[in-house]
């Protein structure tokens, strides 16, 4: 599996796994230097923009029962990249909910591959914005330190994502196994509460 990092200042890489099996395109600085400009005028506050956007899909993704959240969420932003240069000009209002709008049919893409049985969450008619408010709501509801732990389990990517990982256990006193499944636990409790708000939103 081959990746791509491109620096975007320090401390802040993008790392490119490939997700799904189609052949992708290469992506430049000036790719993404237009990105960023997309994103926020000023690069500190458009690096930070892209990493609230990445953490937010992530966790969408793992509620799901995704078991690459990362990989997907990879996938969104490269498809995103892509098509900056023809959208940022005619493109209006919040850029975050385009990309929402490409990870549903990334999302989509990922079950037929998979195949997987299960059902997704209702997607609304043009944006993931109030799946995101629901999971906003639900995650508020964790207890501190489940919010913390299962922010903290999506950090990091590749071997810095296992090297995270293991200092994570140790910390909370768990070997990986525990890890996982704990982090696992905790996911089906926002699953399932983002499922209840979406469906009282939708009787209202």
């Amino acid at each position: 599996m081959s990746t791509q990092a491109l620096t975007l200042s320090p401390g802040f890489e993008l790392v490119r796994p490939r997700a799904l099996s189609h052949a992708r395109r290469e992506i430049t600085k000036q790719d993404l230097d237009r990105l960023l400009a997309w994103l926020h005028p000023g690069r500190e506050e458009a690096g930070r923009a892209y990493e609230q956007i990445r953490r937010k899909l992530i966790t969408v993704f793992a509620s799901r029962g995704c078991d690459c959240p990362e990989e997907l969420t990879d996938e969104t932003m490269d498809r995103v990249i892509g098509k900056v240069e023809r959208i940022a000009g005619s493109y209006e209002g919040d850029p975050a909910l385009y990309f929402y709008g490409v990870a549903r049919n990334v999302w989509r893409e990922y079950l037929k591959v998979r195949r997987m049985p299960t059902t997704p969450p209702p997607d609304p008619p043009d944006s993931l914005r109030p799946e995101l408010d629901c999971l906003d709501e639900c995650m508020e509801k964790l207890l501190p330190k489940n919010r913390e732990l299962l922010v903290e389990y999506y950090h990091e990517d590749k071997q810095a994502k296992i090297d995270h990982r293991k200092e994570l256990a140790g910390r909370h006193g768990l070997d990986m196994n525990a890890l996982r499944i704990r982090v696992h636990r905790i996911r089906s409790v926002v699953g399932e509460c983002t499922t209840t708000c979406l469906n009282r939103r939708s009787i209202h």
